[in-house]
């Protein structure tokens, strides 16, 4: 099987990459614009297989869509390529509405116009995989409450909007031009080969550099974990055995607050890390400084995956404690990757204020 993956050079994107050129025999183009959060390096091992080709484009470039299309003639769409962090659309909801609005559009025109192409029998095994958020349902206030594949939509932030937008562009194409798509809306990723502006590796680097950890308010807002490698592997079933037509949640099982996740990584980094600790700290905890919420910010997010488990057989593989320490051991022993990201533009200052 053939996949053309949007946003490929990205964080989850590239751990889908790699997931299916180390453990499937299926064959990947990685489409990819590469924005500030794209990094080819991140799927350098994938890249040597003779199953895996790069193709630049911005998914908003409907000819180079079509051309992409024509060419490598794939089985299915992956589309993961997206605006994707909240304090940035708060700050410039413009790029947002373009990539995740009209570029989903533009992506769902080509797709569409290359599937009408196929022989009836390609058509009917083809596939279109929108990749979305658990972030468009808005918040839960009913502490037993959780997001299905039903929650009603209510998105806080100029981000889950435009995500919420697009799944309901996808579901429009499914119902009125009866395009063979799936969604599936995930919980906070997290692990290796993460850009350093979200919650964890921001808070382990700025902690190995020894600045102040910042907690947005009073640092209670709850927020479900998943390991993006285990991510990898139920966006492949969903894509391969998944039923069109169909949403799929998928989560981790792992609901923590936020001041909880900041604490293990410091109790983590004061084991793993106590040689590059600071001079005259005595725990990385020492270092957390609660600031001024974020506008909007939504209290607790926690996912049903019980649909995913029931007809797919997909349950996460790691708990929220063996992914953390993965992923802190990840970022110890891999300076080169991220030092090279923060040569860049981002400077782990805050956006979104």
């Amino acid at each position: 099987m053939k996949f053309l993956i949007t946003g490929g050079a990205g964080f989850i994107g590239s751990a889908v990459i790699r997931h299916i050129i180390q453990n499937t025999a299926d064959s990947v183009v990685n489409l990819d614009k590469l924005t500030y959060a794209g990094n080819l390096e991140s799927v350098a091992d994938a890249a040597q297989s003779e199953r895996y080709t790069f193709a630049q484009a911005d998914i908003c470039d409907p000819a180079a869509l079509d051309r992409i299309l024509v060419q490598h003639q794939p089985d299915a769409v992956m589309h993961l390529a997206a605006e994707s962090h909240v304090d940035r659309s708060i700050d410039g909801p413009a790029e947002f509405i373009q990539t995740n609005l009209v570029g989903t559009y533009t992506l769902l025109e080509a797709v569409r116009s290359y599937w009408n192409t196929l022989s009836a029998g390609a058509k009917q095994a083809f596939r279109f995989h929108h990749v979305s958020t658990d972030e468009v349902y808005g918040d839960l206030e009913n502490p037993q409450d959780l997001f299905t594949e039903e929650t009603a939509y209510a998105p806080s932030s100029p981000y889950s909007a435009s995500k919420a937008g697009s799944d309901h562009l996808v579901r429009a194409w499914m119902r009125t031009y009866g395009l063979p798509a799936m969604v599936t809306n995930c919980s906070n990723n997290y692990g290796p080969y993460h850009f350093p502006e979200k919650l964890i590796p921001h808070m382990i680097l700025n902690a190995i550099s020894g600045k102040p950890l910042p907690v947005y308010g009073d640092g209670r807002q709850i927020r479900d974990w998943l390991y993006v490698e285990d991510h990898a592997r139920a966006l492949h079933l969903v894509a391969t055995r998944g039923t069109p037509g169909q949403t799929y949640n998928i989560g981790g099982h792992n609901e923590k607050q936020n001041i909880e996740v900041v604490q293990t990584l410091c109790d983590l980094l004061d084991e793993l890390a106590a040689p590059q600790r600071p001079k005259g700290l005595s725990s990385y905890r020492e270092l957390i400084a609660f600031v001024k919420d974020r506008p909007g910010h939504d209290r607790r997010y926690a996912i049903d995956a019980g649909k995913i488990e029931r007809e797919l057989g997909w349950t996460p593989q790691e708990t929220f404690d063996t992914g953390l320490r993965k992923t802190v051991q990840w970022y110890l022993e891999n300076r080169d990757w991220w030092q090279r990201v923060l040569s860049g533009a981002y400077r782990l200052e805050r956006l979104g204020g």
